[in-house]
């Protein structure tokens, strides 16, 4: 899988000596806080995502999460729900997804391509913001080089029904603008929020779009945000939100449009 990363990885591997932490499920509302606005995406009846709330009413997570697995069509975005925070059939707040922005550049074609990686995010807009005191948006940051420390919180197969904390993984490499990272993540995971810590701080740096197994080494793989979320911002600004003429630049999924472009349902 991908194999235009495999020299780098296998590089970075051997020249980078790094240590991971386990899974930890958040299980308790102690345990829990401060990942509050980190949910799953409930998408159509057919699968789910992650996502992080950026806004009250804003939610980044990949692009691909958008297309139907099957039939590559753009899923109704009405037919999506973020379930914020979501513990054992309880989440903080849930709220329908009223229209999502693709990154104009994300091609959806099935090519295993840095392309569809480094420009696999989308946002979604909710039907009502989430004003809650324990349901806090994430500031997105750039500060991300081969090295750092990262978090990741998901959801995925056999561990949908509470979110789970890798406290500590890491950046073992970078190529043509994809993220490599020794990040323990599955099927469902998809769109889970990577975090920097920033003085105490956790900051959203990366979108989990891909696994790759390279000789029995499994990496995750997503993108540095700082460019890819300027031109999402840009493309709402422009649009004057979601329900305008969209600027020549972005795609815009509205209720009820599907998409004309093939499909591919990125791993996990």
């Amino acid at each position: 899988m991908r194999k235009f990363l495999a020299f780098l990885i296998v590089w970075a591997a051997s020249t980078l000596s790094a240590q991971t932490t386990d899974l930890q499920t958040l299980a308790t509302g102690h345990d829990a806080r401060g990942w509050e606005g980190v949910g799953r995406l409930d998408i159509d009846g057919k699968g789910f995502c992650t996502g992080a709330l950026i806004a009250p009413d804003l939610v980044l997570t990949a692009a691909h999460c958008m297309y139907d697995r099957m039939g590559g069509d753009a899923v109704d975005p009405a037919r999506i729900a973020f379930l914020a925070g979501l513990r054992d059939g309880r989440a903080e707040a849930t709220r329908r997804v009223r229209a999502a922005v693709v990154h104009p550049s994300y091609g959806n074609t099935g090519a295993a391509t840095a392309d569809q990686v480094r420009f696999d995010v989308a946002l979604l807009q909710l039907d009502h913001p989430i004003r809650t005191g324990r349901v806090r948006p994430f500031e997105v940051s750039s500060a991300l080089r081969r090295g750092s420390e990262i978090s990741v919180v998901s959801y995925a197969k056999d561990r949908e029904s509470a979110p789970s904390l890798q406290e500590v993984c890491n950046v073992i490499g970078e190529q043509q603008g994809v993220l490599i990272m020794d990040c323990d993540v599955d099927f469902g995971a998809s769109g889970s929020p990577v975090f920097r810590d920033e003085a105490g701080v956790p900051r959203l740096v990366s979108v989990i779009s891909a696994m790759a197994d390279i000789d029995g080494e499994p990496m995750a793989l997503g993108m540095n945000l700082a460019a890819p979320i300027a031109t999402l911002r840009l493309a709402l600004e422009q649009g004057r939100g979601f329900f305008a003429t969209p600027p020549a630049t972005a795609r815009i999924i509205r209720q009820g449009e599907r998409a004309d472009t093939g499909a591919r349902f990125v791993r996990p």
